[in-house]
């Protein structure tokens, strides 16, 4: 177990090496950690990669911050289908289950797929403040890091 937590620090280590400033790897964890939370299961993984590629963000911390958010994704996912529920409750429904459950094929897609965009709103409306107070939040930690002092100098990238 010594030797795995050893490597692993290694690893971070070396992400942190990489030449990037504080500011944009603290902007990388938490889109990371915010995409993770995506109340869809499967997105996220495929939605940071393609993110990491746009950006040009550290790919290994962009996908570490999603895998450490799964836990969270799965428990937000009822709170955020019921907020999206309350917010944008576009069409009668009978209970998030009823609907579901109690229904034909079709109908059920159809439900869910809705009840999927109305918890994607909700997240949205979360995401957005939250990205926002980490990356501040994140940068104040991570411009204590001694391995990162290299990278202030490219700061403004």
């Amino acid at each position: 177990m010594r030797k795995w937590l050893e490597g692993r620090k290694g690893q971070v280590a070396g992400w942190l090496r990489q030449g990037i400033s504080p500011r944009r790897l603290a902007l990388t964890l938490a889109l990371g950690f915010a995409i993770g939370c995506i109340p869809v299961l499967g997105i996220p993984t495929l939605l940071c990669a393609l993110l990491a590629l746009a950006l040009k963000l550290n790919a290994p911390a962009i996908q570490a911050a999603n895998y450490a958010a799964m836990p969270l994704q799965v428990a937000l996912m009822l709170p955020l289908v019921r907020m999206g529920d309350r917010l944008f409750g576009w069409g009668p429904k009978d209970g998030l289950t009823a609907g579901l459950l109690h229904a034909a094929p079709w109908e059920m897609v159809r439900n869910s797929g809705g009840l999927a965009g109305e918890a994607m709103a909700a997240w949205l409306l979360v995401a957005v403040p939250t990205v926002a107070l980490m990356t501040l939040g994140l940068t104040l930690v991570l411009r204590r890091v001694p391995a990162l002092a290299v990278g202030r100098a490219g700061e403004g990238a």
